[in-house]
Formats: structure tokens, sequence, C-alpha cells
């Protein structure tokens, strides 16, 4: 199964989404499941048109594959605002508040030792809700 990466950006009113390597299939949205429906119409409507006047479809677009979502820290930041605040995502990354909020306003781009700890942290808060019943 291929794996096709779709980079999720922050827009000015919501977010856009585009694929890594494939030219013409965008979409936007301001949730990511609206992000991924919209997504999922935009391919099978780039293959319809690619079909109806003889374009090549690209290779990752054949057969079976899966999106995979990514997006920066600064779209992260914005996209779970109303959910985490800057005291708790400090509590569960180790990264100050004042570095936060420079991410999240575009003002400073993290190093890369910074994404991957705010990116464990995220992926460690989400097994973990994942291992509770109630």
């Amino acid at each position: 199964m291929e794996f096709i990466k779709v980079i999720v950006e922050l827009a000015d009113t919501n977010y856009s989404a585009y694929i890594e390597g494939v030219d013409g299939v965008v979409a936007t949205g301001s949730t990511l499941d609206e992000i991924k429906a919209n997504m999922a119409i935009a391919i099978e409507d780039f293959i319809e048109y690619c079909d109806e006047f003889g374009c090549k479809i690209p290779e990752k677009l054949k057969g079976e594959y899966e999106l995979v979502f990514k997006m920066d820290v600064q779209c992260v930041l914005d996209f779970y605002s109303n959910v985490f605040s800057k005291a708790g995502l400090e509590r569960i990354t180790g990264i100050n508040q004042k570095q936060l909020w420079h991410y999240a306003s575009g003002g400073r781009k993290p190093r890369q030792e910074q994404v991957l700890k705010l990116e464990r942290a995220l992926h460690k808060l989400g097994e973990e809700l994942l291992s509770i019943n109630l």
C-alpha cells in the first residue's frame, strides 16, 4: 500500500491541503475531518478529470493508498488552540510557554529537536487517551 503525504497549512481563514508531489489536487477546510473529506473528493474529481481529458494519473493515485496528513508546528498549535492551553502544552512537552507562543504566531520556527519533542508528547498523550475506557 502506498502512503501519500498530504501537507496541511494554515491559510487566512481556514486550512489548506495539497498532496506532496502531485500538482492540481488541493482541498480546504476548517477541521481535520473536513480537510480529509474534501481531499478525498478532490482526488476523486482529479482522477475523473484525468480520465475525461486524457491526462496521465500520477502513479501514487493508482491502486491502494492511505493518506497521511502532515502539519507544521504553527498549524498544529493553531488547529488545536481551543483544546490545548500553552500551560498544558508546557506540562506535557517541557517546552516553555513563551517559546510555544512564538511558534504559534509564526514568529519563530522551532528547531527539529523541539518539533520532535512536541510530536512525541502529543503521540504519548494520544496513546494514553486511547488506553482509557469509560
